[in-house]
């Protein structure tokens, strides 16, 4: 996911999880903004799917004010499982002296 973050400065925002979910909340205090005073805050909850690793997740912020948060898929456990082959005796084969007795 990404975010424009361009009126926080960096240390103005977290991203933090909980749960399934990443939540980013961006706050600065009231400051004045040419003749008149501001103040913003936000918080945004974004749902992960359960495919992915929210403990290896990441976040990046550019230059130009963009929050990028990735959390990468989880490993694929692989459900592979060999099975092994029982071999059989083959069944009993009439030879020619059994032939000849009956």
């Amino acid at each position: 996911m990404s975010l424009d973050v361009r009126h926080f400065k960096p240390e103005e925002i977290s991203v933090k999880t909980v749960d399934n979910h990443i939540v980013v909340e961006g706050k600065h205090e009231e400051r004045e903004d040419d003749n008149s005073f501001i103040s913003r805050h936000f918080v945004r909850r974004y749902a992960l799917p359960d495919n992915c690793n929210i403990q290896e997740a990441v976040s990046t912020l550019t230059a130009d004010g963009v929050l990028t948060v990735k959390a990468p898929p989880k490993a694929i456990e692989s459900k592979e499982q060999v099975i092994e082959i029982q071999q059989i005796a083959p069944p009993a084969t009439s030879t020619e002296e059994d032939k000849k007795e009956k």
